[in-house]
């Protein structure tokens, strides 16, 4: 869509495209989503799926008129840019490491001796862990000069076992508007208002793999996220036809400002057979108020998008067109992405510190990707048959192994006549990606393969107005 236009959804790609509209249309998309994971985690592959409802571009767009051949158009719409709907599931066994190795590293790195401390202190995960004896003190230690251990036999094997449930999404309201000169040159701008809800269920468990009494059966540690805000955004484009049946198109999106909300809480159940038993602990035990909220400020990515497109037998009627050839190529700096405090809350130097801190790791693990998307349509008078693809490229930097990628092939027929138009598309989705149960400094630890598939069904309505 970065050079074609005529169509609502140019608002969300590259809105000079709506300078294409000498009338208005009124448009509704709703949309169906199945999707499948299948992960592997230490030779061992589990599968997990997940359905559910969404929609595509929707509302509307306005002839603006115009004179001395220049005109205008607007559009006001909404769409589910991002959809966060997944269930993850794997398992295997080990003997590399553990994650109660998370908690021995935050001890670590903050040089604590003393157990009180330990105990009180991290009201969110190590804390947890040590009230439940998933990690302990070294025999013979002293008060004040604890040295800490995991109960975990990493040496014998663990069975481990990672769940996730995530759903929510990105939706994102606009309004946009272009300029046509002479039809040779287009020229929109979009003020997008995206509104972000995002909720992550996940229960982790690691398991003695042997049946020898050794104080430890088992260990979960259990957390839910929620994500909640609205950030602003621009997008401004243009397109050239420099003949009659090619057009150009270059458009820039601005990063995503956002303002957002974490709630967090979690909890832990040990059991370490005869020497504790079983226990499970929460924030609320110690006491902490549960869950926890931060506030904070996130910068995503910025975009730039350079398209073409062939139209065949480009007239102003566009009745009589026979179709179309398009392509984009698209540059992301994921790298870009920054977190900061929130100017009202959390601005004590220790979270400006470990927000630094986070930003520098998205440094390391994140690079710039390329994307690319093509296409085309036949016309049949009333009828339309499309086929596209697109490929996004892989956004991390090889720190531990990390790949990932995703294409896309669609499918879709179109029917247009007397101010009403109805089309039907099927997009399919092949992800490749890296999932973590957790992530370790000093010791070696492994992430789960998960390759995904999907079915994306939108049926769009239109009429014009």
């Amino acid at each position: 869509m970065g050079s074609l236009g005529g169509e609502i959804s140019a608002t969300f790609v590259n809105p000079a495209g709506l300078g294409l509209y000498r009338t208005g249309d009124f448009v509704v998309t709703p949309a169906y989503n199945f999707l499948s994971n299948k992960s592997t985690y230490f030779g061992r592959t589990e599968k997990d799926k997940k359905n559910f409802f969404s929609f595509g571009t929707s509302g509307f767009v306005l002839d603006g008129g115009g004179r001395n051949n220049k005109w205008h158009a607007y559009s006001i719409a909404i769409n589910r840019t991002a959809n966060f709907g997944s269930d993850i599931l794997y398992r295997g066994q080990t003997n590399q490491s553990s994650y109660s190795q998370k908690f021995l590293e935050e001890i670590k790195n903050q040089n604590i001796k003393d157990a009180n401390a330990v105990s009180q202190n991290f009201p969110f995960g190590t804390s947890l862990a040590f009230n439940t004896y998933w990690i302990d003190t070294i025999g013979g230690g002293t008060s004040g000069n604890y040295q800490f251990q995991t109960r975990a036999p990493i040496a014998t094997g663990l069975l481990q076992q990672n769940a996730t449930h995530s759903k929510g999404g990105i939706t994102e309201i606009a309004v946009a508007g272009a300029t046509n000169f002479n039809n040779k040159l287009l020229i929109g701008a979009t003020l997008g208002v995206p509104i972000l809800s995002y909720k992550r269920e996940g229960t982790y468990i690691e398991a003695d793999a042997t049946e020898v009494e050794n104080n430890f059966d088992y260990a979960s540690f259990s957390e839910s996220l929620s994500t909640n805000g609205a950030g602003l955004n621009l997008k401004a484009g243009l397109i050239y036809k420099p003949s009659e049946y090619v057009r150009l198109g270059f458009a820039i999106h601005s990063p995503t400002y956002y303002a957002l909300t974490d709630k967090y809480d979690a909890s832990v159940t040990t059991n370490t057979e005869s020497y504790h038993g079983e226990l499970t602990q929460r924030p609320s035990d110690i006491p902490v108020a549960s869950p926890a909220t931060f506030k904070y400020t996130l910068l995503t990515p910025y975009r730039i998008m350079a398209s073409g497109s062939y139209v065949l037998r480009e007239i102003q009627d566009v009745t009589k067109q026979k179709g179309f050839l398009t392509a984009d190529i698209e540059y992301v700096n994921y790298k870009f992405s920054s977190f900061h405090a929130d100017d009202g809350e959390n601005t004590d130097q220790s979270t400006k510190d470990y927000l630094k801190t986070l930003n520098k790791a998205i440094d390391k693990a994140y690079k710039g990707a390329v994307n690319f998307r093509a296409g085309g349509e036949l016309k049949f008078t009333t009828l339309m048959v499309r086929l596209g693809g697109a490929y996004y490229g892989n956004p991390y930097k090889n720190i531990n192994g990390e790949k990932g990628s995703r294409f896309q092939i669609s499918g879709g027929l179109g029917y247009r006549n007397k101010g009403m138009f109805v089309d039907l598309t099927y997009v399919h989705t092949i992800t490749k990606d890296i999932n973590y149960p957790y992530r370790l400094q000093y010791s070696p630890y492994a992430g789960a393969t998960v390759k995904g598939s999907g079915g994306n069904v939108l049926l769009t309505l239109g009429f014009k107005i």
